[in-house]
This record gives structure tokens, C-alpha cells and sequence, in this order.
């Protein structure tokens, strides 16, 4: 019988959007592959791939006390019934949750932990006191025998270990990669520079000085084009009011794109990428810009600055400073011969350090060292 892997997601979306190449690697490898997440539209895709899907019925970022014990139950039965050999928490809330759920069961235990979340990056009251929680559960939890933690960037490392993780269960491995086949080299596009932002409406992702950059820009008499490509999560706590995003909308210069099915389409038409984020494990829309062959603009943030580095294919800027933002923008849209070297430098780092292909075999190698580790 092959060796059977369960991934815990909260969303079928984004499973397929973020964890899609590691299932594949697994599959690849000879592992039977589950997947347990709540089922919205993209539970026929997930079957597509041969992999066996469960659904759930659960909320994310619930706050009822019964329906999270609810859960966990629910979650232990299905541990219980497929038994798996190793379940891959993916984010902080199926972590907790499904590390919960696998107490006193034999099972090994991945949780990945990507960016650390609203908790750990919002100033709130509410966020400081969940992130309290937070931490007292991660260092019982995550200490665990049978139990890693795995995370994207090298400063996320540091701060699980600063929580009271051991560092021997902290494993490291850059995202999940992207498809370099089928994300290559674009053309810049004609008509006037565009900058595009591709991700969740999120306070913490800077969309409000990204917008103030631009405005500050057009100010100066050097306006920009700016796509946004994305929606709200109203699940998340820093979620962006729709009542925002429509004065967005109605801004000049500035296109709403909602989803985009193909993200090439958003860096055909773009010359620049920008993610102001305030914090993240390895953001996926630079790593396909990248791959694209785009230049970057980011915040000097852990996470943004693994993949966009200052001075060879990315301008690196504070957080939550539009000023300086604007001063990064206008400085690529300005200058093309910076643009294409910092675009040809993005496809390289992609090519080298990044590929599904890559971190496919790197998961698949993580795997296979915790089923056969006895601690």
C-alpha cells in the first residue's frame, strides 16, 4: 500500500492556489495523496488531479468557541479513518487545530506556517490578544514528538524559535515554486507604464500606500497605470471594505481586476510588480512576476525581500511609506534599461532557487526524513 499524506486547508482555493505543486511532487513520488478543506469551486479540479478529497465544513476565522471543538472532532474522526502517515498543516489555523485533533494519535505532523498571520503582524488590541493565545498553543503543540514545523523564509525560522520551538523541528523550505514552463519571459506591453499588485484586499499587504504613492506621483506630474488583481477576504480581520475598493475603482489610473484565472494576463499588461506588504512567508505574486521576467518593487519585509533583492532585480522600500514607494516606482518606470536588467535578473532567481520542480523534490525529501525519524 502506498504511504498516504492529508493536507489540512482551510480553503479548496487555497490549496490550489498555494500548495498545489507540493501535492503533485508527493503524487509523483509514490504517495497516496488526501485533501481535507471546506469545498467552494474548485473541488472537482482537486479530484481532477487523482488526489482524494474530503470536505469539511468549517468556517475560518470563526471566533465560536463550540464550533472550533466541533471541528477538531471532526478532524480526529477523518484522522482516525483514512490514518494517515503524515498530515501537512497548511497555515496557522489548520495547524492548531489539526495538531489538536492528532493528540495521542501516531501520525507525524507538518505544520506550515506561512508569514505568521494577522495575529502576529497587526497592531490591535484583538490581534495582540489572539497572538497571546497564539503563542502559548504553538509552543505545546509544536514541541511535540512527531511534530515539525516548516516555514518559508529565514526570519519566520527565527521568530518560531524565539517562540520555544527547538530548532532541530523548525524545517525551512521556500514556498511551494512555480511552474517556470508555463510562467515565461513577457514582452513588455505597449501604452504607458503599468504597475500591478496581485493579491488578498489586505491591510497588512499596503494597498493603501500603494495607492497614495500613486496619487503622489500624479502629483508630481509623473503618473502610472496601476492594475490590482484580487479580492477582499472577508474571513481575514484586515480585510479591505468593499465600499474602499469601489472608491478605488474610481480613481484615475487605477483598474480593479477582481480574480484573474491566468495571472500572465495581469504581467502582460504590466511593466513593473509591487507588493508593499508588511509582512510574508513567500509571496506567490512576486514569485510569478519573477518568473514573468518583471522587475520589483517591495517592502524590506521578511519574506519580500527572499525573492526581491535590492539591487539585482528588486528596489526594496520601508513599510506603510508612500513616499518612498512612489520614489521606487517612478525611479523603473523611468528608466527601461533597468526595468529589462531587473527582469532578466527575476527569471534567473526564479529558474535557480524556485521552480515547482525544485522545491517538489526538497518537500518530498522533508517527507520522507519525518516518516522515517522516530522522535
Amino acid at each position: 500500500m502506498p504511504t498516504r499524506i492529508l493536507f489540512l486547508v482551510t480553503e479548496d482555493w487555497y490549496f490550489v492556489s498555494h500548495r498545489l505543486p507540493m501535492a503533485r511532487a508527493a503524487r509523483e513520488a509514490g504517495f497516496e495523496v488526501h485533501v481535507a478543506t471546506r469545498v467552494d469551486r474548485h473541488g472537482t479540479a482537486i479530484e481532477a488531479e487523482g488526489f482524494h478529497l474530503h470536505p469539511l465544513n468549517w468556517r475560518r476565522g470563526s471566533a465560536n468557541p463550540l464550533g472550533f471543538l466541533i471541528a477538531i472532532r471532526r478532524i480526529r474522526n477523518l484522522y482516525r479513518l483514512i490514518a494517515p502517515s503524515l498530515v501537512h498543516h497548511v497555515a496557522m489555523q489548520p495547524s492548531i487545530m489539526g495538531s489538536l485533533a492528532a493528540s495521542g494519535l501516531p501520525m507525524k505532523t507538518l505544520n506550515a506556517v506561512a508569514g505568521l498571520g494577522f495575529a502576529f503582524t497587526s497592531g490591535t488590541i484583538k490581534a495582540r490578544l489572539v497572538g497571546t493565545a497564539l503563542k502559548v498553543l504553538i509552543r505545546g503543540l509544536f514541541n511535540r514528538p512527531n511534530c515539525t514545523v516548516l516555514v518559508q523564509n529565514p526570519d519566520d525560522r527565527a521568530a518560531v524559535a524565539a517562540l520555544g520551538i527547538a530548532a532541530d523541528k523548525i524545517a525551512l523550505i521556500p514556498g511551494s515554486g512555480v511552474d517556470i514552463d508555463h510562467l515565461t519571459p513577457l514582452p513588455e506591453p505597449e501604452g504607458p507604464v503599468t504597475a500591478a499588485f496581485v493579491g488578498r484586499f489586505l491591510e497588512d499587504k499596503g494597498l493603501r500606500p500603494l495607492l497614495e504613492a500613486c496619487n503622489i506621483l500624479a502629483a508630481r506630474g509623473r503618473p502610472i497605470r496601476l492594475l490590482l488583481a484580487g479580492e477582499p477576504d472577508p474571513a481575514n480581520p484586515a480585510s479591505i471594505p468593499r465600499a474602499t475598493i469601489d472608491a478605488w475603482k474610481r480613481q484615475p489610473g487605477v483598474t480593479v481586476l477582481g480574480y484573474v484565472a491566468d495571472i500572465r494576463t495581469v504581467w502582460s499588461a504590466a511593466h513593473i510588480a509591487v507588493l508593499p506588504s508588511r509582512r510574508e512567508g513567500l509571496p506567490k505574486s512576486l514569485l510569478e512576476a519573477a518568473a514573468c521576467g518583471r522587475p520589483l518593487v517591495a517592502t524590506d519585509v521578511p519574506g519580500c525581500r527572499e525573492i526581491a533583492r535590492e539591487g539585482v532585480n528588486a528596489i526594496l522600500v520601508p513599510s506603510d511609506d508612500a513616499p518612498a514607494l512612489a520614489d521606487a516606482i517612478d525611479r523603473l518606470a523611468s528608466d527601461p534599461e533597468l526595468r529589462r536588467r531587473y527582469g532578466a535578473a527575476s527569471r534567473r532567481l526564479v529558474e535557480a532557487e524556485y521552480s515547482d520542480s525544485r522545491i517538489g523534490r526538497d518537500i518530498v525529501a522533508l517527507y520522507r526524513s519525518l516518516l522515517v525519524d522516530s522522535r
